[in-house]
């Protein structure tokens, strides 16, 4: 990745993914030029970039090598797509979460940039396949999919089109690696990708439990963040298989295999995440957190503030 070092890295869209990835990208000395379609958007964008750069580097959680003062001398905003793409070796798009919108994206940067530019896309569940269904040329197309907060939480789900060119993931997945991020492949395309079909399998669950009063919210949540989250913080649940019998998981599965597979049958059926159990879940997060704006920014802040503690921890 040397050879890219100081190269450019077009970010699409300047809302709060937008500006992570151009946090991101220029913690790893690459040059980005972030654009928006609404005047006045990226300029804005990169008043928030400086405020939460000077932010990280009085806390000492600045990412890279570089100053603040440094790595935004790397930052500029656009208004215009084609002076934006102008010098560009990968496009990150981060345009709210509307195929149609998306599509669009595309079908005007591939207008704009040369063949060896590749295109990859922020969307969070939307399939390669048709995210990129208006591109010419999909072979050099591919889903970057982070989680949010990408700063302080560094998964980045690679997903190819079913066209996309090995040698596509290779770079992405050397660049994602380059900027401090933590990127996995998908060997192919599927909705929801890993980690969201991973995500919604504990929502669902978690819902049931509380839909069939089994559990209240706050405890289902203490499950998770005083329970699995411990541990899965550091180790994954295939690991946690491994180690969790003397051993190993040939070990594991002969003792447990059984009881999984009883409690699996016992799930209940997909929630409708509506009427009267979405309610009174709401109420009752409400309890606990209310819906108001500031308590919630309140909250947010504290969850990156922890989050920022566990990232310097697993350096």
């Amino acid at each position: 990745m040397s050879s890219l070092k100081g190269k450019i890295i077009t970010v699409v869209g300047s809302g709060l993914i937008g500006r992570s990835w151009a946090m991101v990208f220029l913690s790893g000395g690459y040059k980005v030029k972030i654009y928006d379609n609404k005047p006045g958007q990226a300029s804005g964008a990169i008043t928030e970039i400086r405020k939460q750069l000077e932010e990280l580097q009085q806390a000492q959680m600045l990412r890279g090598n570089l100053s603040a003062a440094e790595q935004l001398s790397l930052l500029s905003s656009h208004d215009d797509l084609q002076q934006a793409l102008e010098g560009a070796f990968f496009v990150q798009e981060c345009v709210f979460e509307d195929l149609e919108a998306k599509q669009t994206v595309f079908h005007e940067v591939e207008n704009l940039v040369t063949e060896s530019v590749i295109l990859s896309s922020s969307t969070s569940c939307l399939m390669p396949s048709n995210v990129f269904s208006r591109v010419q040329n999909r072979t050099r197309c591919i889903i970057s999919h982070p989680v949010n907060p990408p700063y302080y939480v560094r998964l980045v789900e690679l997903v190819p089109h079913p066209e996309t060119l090995p040698a596509v993931i290779d770079v992405a997945y050397s660049l994602m690696t380059d900027v401090g991020q933590a990127p996995v492949r998908l060997k192919k395309e599927i909705d929801g990708f890993a980690l969201n079909r991973v995500q919604y399998a504990i929502i669902a669950e978690s819902w049931r439990l509380v839909q069939d009063g089994v559990i209240s919210v706050k405890d289902i949540d203490l499950v998770m963040s005083e329970g699995l989250g411990m541990r899965y913080a550091f180790i994954g649940p295939i690991e946690t298989m491994h180690l969790n019998a003397p051993e190993g998981m040939e070990d594991y599965l002969q003792r447990y295999r059984e009881g999984m597979k009883r409690v699996l049958n016992a799930f209940g059926p997909v929630p409708d995440f509506s009427g009267e159990p979405a309610a009174r879940i709401i109420k009752e997060i409400c309890e606990l957190i209310p819906g108001e704006h500031e308590h919630l920014t309140a909250r947010r802040e504290r969850r990156d503030q922890l989050l920022m503690g566990l990232a310097k921890l697993k350096k």
